[in-house]
């Protein structure tokens, strides 16, 4: 006989954004390849439903290794930026941002 599925996931996780600790079943699931219906050999990472609603829901195909390529030990957040933006214009095209400023 299957068990009743509320006292299922009664395990607390910690929130990565904000260091909350929730009901396993209270938080929602991030997988940071943006892939979370492929669970074979992952462990993912958690989110409060109020930290899940925040982020932005948009495909992030290539995102991890475009950041990957740019990261450097000691790099400032402003220099990172720049770094990003370029990248970002050498792989995709010019940003909003560029075209606004010709």
């Amino acid at each position: 006989m299957w068990r009743s599925r509320t006292n299922r996931d009664r395990k607390t996780v910690v929130c990565i954004a904000c260091g909350t600790s929730v009901l396993r079943g209270e938080a929602r699931e991030y997988d940071k390849e943006g892939d979370r219906w492929n669970r074979q050999g992952k462990e993912f990472e958690h989110l409060c439903k109020e930290c899940y609603r925040e982020l932005c829901h948009q495909p992030r195909a290539e995102l991890e290794s475009l950041i990957l390529d740019i990261e450097e030990d000691g790099l400032d957040q402003t220099e990172f930026l720049h770094r990003y933006r370029d990248a970002v214009e050498e792989r995709y095209g010019p940003t909003e941002e560029t075209e606004r400023e010709r």
